[in-house]
């Protein structure tokens, strides 16, 4: 697992560089199987591992946040520093961050990532770092801990991300039931809202919005 955790950890943080290096690896290993095989057709191997690495370039981090949640262990770790890159991605500039991992054992290790190499768990199209100086929950391989995956959704940042976004079904049901507060097809819809979200994060949101929720739903007008 320690060699692998470092093999992902070089594809994910170095996508640009690893493709010359998976090209060489797929020349090497075509011509060692050629010739040991006596097939030329082996050759192959060298536009697999072309092809490899370009979608390495777009996929490497996500594979590797997909290893690291299913054999790596818990730990925490912070962004001690940000700082913008000169490169952009999406029209957006490029992030590097500086982290500290605290290992399961209590050792401290120093890492890093950017916003195009960060593994995030689970997987979404949204690149979500810590803010700077908040404890997040991470996952690393004990032989190579400087591969660290982000917990999203274990972490503080992620779950109020979550909390937020869930909100926002209940605030547009909130603005129709204003405008018109004897359309009952609003007030099913508020309290579906409502219900919904009170159901989901009752445990987990402020207690002050999960008690202003309960008040706002028992004020209702009853359903028919």
């Amino acid at each position: 697992m320690t060699i692998l955790s470092a093999i992902l950890y070089f594809l994910s943080q170095h996508p640009i560089l690893s493709w010359p290096v998976l090209i060489l690896v797929g020349a090497l290993l075509g011509w060692a199987m050629a010739t040991w095989r006596r097939n030329a057709g082996w050759y192959g191997l060298m536009g697999f591992f072309f092809f490899f690495g370009i979608a390495n370039i777009f996929t490497g981090h996500i594979f590797n946040a997909l290893f690291l949640n299913a054999f790596g262990e818990t730990g925490a770790a912070v962004v001690t520093h940000s700082r913008e890159t000169s490169s952009t991605l999406n029209d957006q500039p490029v992030w590097a961050y500086d982290a500290v991992l605290k290992t399961a054992d209590g050792r401290d290790v120093v890492t890093g990532f950017t916003t195009m190499s960060a593994s995030i768990y689970p997987i979404t199209n949204e690149i979500l770092i810590p803010p700077e100086g908040e404890t997040f929950v991470a996952k690393y391989i004990p032989g190579f801990p400087r591969n660290i995956a982000i917990m999203r959704d274990l972490s503080p940042y992620g779950k109020a991300y979550r909390i937020g976004q869930d909100r926002g079904p209940v605030d547009k049901a909130a603005n129709q039931f204003a405008a018109s507060p004897g359309n009952a097809a609003f007030i099913a819809e508020y309290r579906g809202a409502l219900t919904a979200f009170l159901a989901k994060h009752r445990q987990d949101a402020d207690p002050a919005l999960v008690r202003d929720y309960e008040a706002r739903l028992e004020a209702l007008p009853p359903a028919d």
